[in-house]
């Protein structure tokens, strides 16, 4: 095996994509050059300079550190194409025009050493044909790479090779995409818009034409294709104005253009209310009006008849809705087809078109089955892909059911479904087995990709009926109850897996924490802290289990709640100094327990989509964990004998207005990671590394820290921050509650009614810490916000 390094990044073209997905490289400390055309006035590298000034703004935000945009070295074609003879990897973004494509490829080409690989991020162009006129050794080298957008958060990235790209290429840049940039990559065939566009936007131009054939309104559309689908919250039509409506109409061009043979022709004509639209610029959420219109606070709808906006809100059937809420598919989809609501009708009808399209075109689009599923789910943001659903529903049945509405004339075109669907292991079982999921090409079912690279992920991503085992029930269990799982894969490292709701913390949690260490310490190199679900966006901890402490709290007032806490705080400090490492494999939300928790750890290994903060202050309550007491000891830390309040004012911050990271390299700079703490850009390798991490701590001769006494600030550190409180109380910028909360987090991470420079420990803080958390219990203000958020699920600003 020789390592592909790719030591830099040449991104051609600085509009919306291009920008973020050099952003994105930027995030994996990729050093990356942005080329645009020279500006035509001002500073000729002026285009990028502002595409990169705009990342800093774009919501959700490209860059996982804004300040990280200053890394981007900015570049034109007339001046810097020297700079592209020391980049691996160039990867051309501009506007998907075939000629201007060409045009720019021919600028390029000389500049591009000998052994690059040159790659388009094109979203429906012929690869083949973009390669046209190269010699045969940049030919062999060059492939499609299609990012979805926003490129940092959505997982897919398309593989799309030409006649002539080298295999090692496209396995070199599969594993540089799935490690280091945290993607998954589904290979393509070059065929117009690739897989998912093609499925995808076939699905939003079926879902267009059954509701104007059922009469349904957008907002009531969208409501019944989001997440009641386990889809894109957005639904359909909200998608189409945040991708924009002419970025759609270009999508949909590229299928007319393309696809003139297709039996489904007839439904890629371009609908005639979003050709009004465009020709209107009404293009969607960029122009302020597409499907919607915010007007004033109110989103309003188009109405598809009389072409003006009116009140939106409209929301699917009570009887639809208890449909769609039935767990069992197979009951589902039955239910669905024999509806007689149109909005059941129009729901089977988007099944059935999605189904009919994916099985006569199984055999062109894609290689097999599993990689439509995928590029769904991770580039349309599906919880389950079409054939998954299609399998999951009964495979002979749907297709009984498919073939009825053919006959009938109720499909979108008369194309029967291939003889494949009723022959054979498919017509029993379905696409997807535990040996492979099937590809019509081959008549055969294909295996997973065995490239080194998915070695780091011990749980790939599942596909409905293939058998995988999972985290949930892999490896030898230790103990189980429903609270946590310790497990372990004959590995040396104990895993602890938590099963709770959002994986709150509760008496369970603990107890299952106490054993888990007490169990590695005998018997393992190490603990890790790992949930089943942190590759398909769990939570790591949504904190402490409220709802479970309400019935003590009620029977015995704030004074019960006083043991649980006491456990908590020695169960997080025995974390600290256990004697093998513990390493918390963060991934999506830690707040409030949840961060202290991985505070706690030894060694943290994070997503990069790690969400961190300490949030008590938005229920009452202040940490009671050891979170402030963290914060003062870093502080103290960091000062090494200089002022320890300059470096006291973050962790104060964080904690008094809730902050929390939106990335976990923003973690890092809020002081909730440490330096030497890992950053994993792929949810499904960081088991792999946080095992890792714990066996070399292990190997290394880990010792737990000594405890020593912490420097604090005192009365002068409380003091101080107190002042600032008065002056945003008295200023009307906080509530008289905000500053009791501020108040008592000062008093804590300043060491309480001490004097400057006193040495205390850390259960010094910890007590303050409970005897504050206690109090504010019992506070009526404080359970006004409580009661809040277990009713609303917003924070209550009193």
């Amino acid at each position: 095996m020789t390592n592909f390094i790719v030591k830099k990044v040449a991104v051609l073209g600085a509009g919306v994509m291009g920008a973020q997905i050099a952003a994105h490289c930027i995030n994996a400390k990729v050093p990356v050059v942005l080329f645009d055309l020279p500006a035509k006035e001002g500073a000729k590298n002026g285009i990028v300079l502002r595409a990169i000034d705009n990342l800093k703004k774009l919501s959700p935000a490209p860059l996982g550190n804004k300040d990280d945009a200053a890394l981007i070295q900015v570049a034109n074609y007339e001046d810097n194409l020297d700079l592209l003879a020391g980049c691996d990897l160039i990867i051309e973004a501009i506007a998907e025009r075939m000629d201007w494509k060409h045009d720019l490829y021919q600028k390029v080409a000389p500049h591009i050493a000998p052994n690059a690989i040159f790659a388009s991020n094109t979203s429906g162009l012929s690869i083949n044909k973009l390669a046209d006129g190269f010699d045969a050794a940049l030919k062999q080298r060059y492939c499609g790479v299609h990012f979805f957008n926003p490129p940092r958060y959505m997982h897919l990235v398309e593989l799309i090779p030409t006649a002539a790209t080298k295999p090692e290429i496209l396995d070199q840049l599969e594993a540089f995409l799935t490690t280091t940039l945290g993607k998954g990559v589904v290979r393509a065939k070059d065929t117009p818009n690739f897989i998912a566009n093609r499925v995808g936007v076939f699905g939003m131009l079926a879902t267009i034409h059954e509701a104007e054939k059922f009469g349904l309104s957008c907002d009531v559309v969208d409501d019944l294709t989001g997440a009641k689908l386990g889809r894109a919250k957005s639904g359909t039509f909200r998608t189409a104005d945040v991708v924009g409506l002419d970025t759609m109409g270009h999508v949909i061009k590229t299928m007319q253009d393309n696809l003139a043979d297709d039996p489904f022709f007839a439904a890629y004509q371009t609908p005639a209310v979003l050709a009004k639209l465009v020709e209107a610029g009404a293009l969607g959420q960029k122009s302020g009006a597409g499907f919607y219109k915010k007007v004033g606070k109110e989103i309003q709808r188009l109405d598809f008849a009389t072409g003006q906006y009116v009140a939106g809100g409209g929301k699917a059937a009570d009887i639809i809705a208890r449909i769609l809420k039935e767990k069992d598919p197979v009951k589902k989809m039955k239910a669905l087809r024999e509806s007689t609501n149109p909005q059941g009708q129009f729901l089977w009808a988007i099944f059935r078109d999605i189904f009919h399209y994916i099985a006569v075109h199984l055999d062109t689009v894609a290689d097999n089955a599993r990689d439509i599923d995928f590029a769904m789910r991770w580039g349309f943001g599906w919880n389950v892909g079409p054939f998954e659903t299609w399998q999951a529903s009964g495979w002979s049945q749907i297709a009984t059911w498919i073939n009825e509405d053919i006959a009938a004339g109720q499909a979108l075109c008369d194309a029967p479904l291939p003889a494949w669907v009723f022959e054979g292991a498919v017509a029993e079982k379905g696409v997807h087995t535990p040996a492979g999921s099937y590809s019509a090409v081959s008549n055969s079912f294909v295996p997973r990709s065995s490239l080194a690279v998915y070695e780091r992920q011990p749980f790939r991503a599942p596909v409905f009926g293939s058998g995988a085992i999972d985290g949930k029930s892999a490896g030898t269990t230790v103990f189980e109850d429903e609270s946590v799982r310790l497990w372990h894969c004959d590995d040396e490292v104990l895993v602890i897996s938590l099963k709770t709701k959002m994986h709150v913390i509760g008496e369970g949690v603990i107890n299952g924490l106490k054993m888990a260490l007490a169990e590695a310490e005998k018997n393992f190199k190490g603990l890790v802290i790992w949930n089943a679900d942190a590759a398909e966006g769990g939570a790591f901890s949504a904190g402490a289990d409220l709802q479970a402490a309400l019935p003590l709290f009620m029977q015995g007032g704030a004074k019960a709640m006083e043991p649980g806490i006491k456990l908590l705080q020695d169960t997080f400090m025995a974390m600290k100094y256990s004697n093998v490492p513990v390493v918390a494999a963060v991934a999506g939300l830690a707040l409030g327990g949840g961060c202290e928790l991985a505070l706690h750890a030894s060694k943290r290994v994070a997503s990069i989509e790690s969400y961190i903060g300490l949030v008590e202050v938005g229920v009452g309550l202040i940490p009671a964990g050891g979170g402030l007491k963290e914060a003062a000891v870093r502080a103290a830390k960091e000062a090494q004998g200089t002022d320890i309040l300059q470096f006291l004012k973050t962790g104060f911050t964080n904690a008094a207005t809730a902050n929390v990271s939106k990335s976990a390299l923003e973690a890092k700079k809020m002081g909730y990671l440490s330096a030497s703490d890992v950053i994993v850009f792929n949810p499904y390798e960081l088991l792999h590394v946080a095992k890792v991490e714990a066996r070399a701590m292990f190997d290394a001769g880990f010792r737990p820290p000594l405890a020593t006494l912490v420097p604090v600030t005192g009365r002068y550190g409380w003091g101080t921050i107190k002042a600032q409180l008065v002056n945003m109380r008295d200023g009307g910028f906080i509530s008289a509650h905000d500053f009791k909360l501020g108040e008592m987090i000062a008093e804590i991470v300043s060491g309480g009614d001490v004097d400057q420079g006193s040495l205390v420990s850390e259960q010094w803080f910890l007590d303050m810490e409970r005897k504050a958390f206690l109090e504010l219990l019992n506070h009526p203000k404080s359970q006004e916000r409580i009661m809040g958020m277990m009713q609303t699920g917003k924070p209550v600003r009193n």
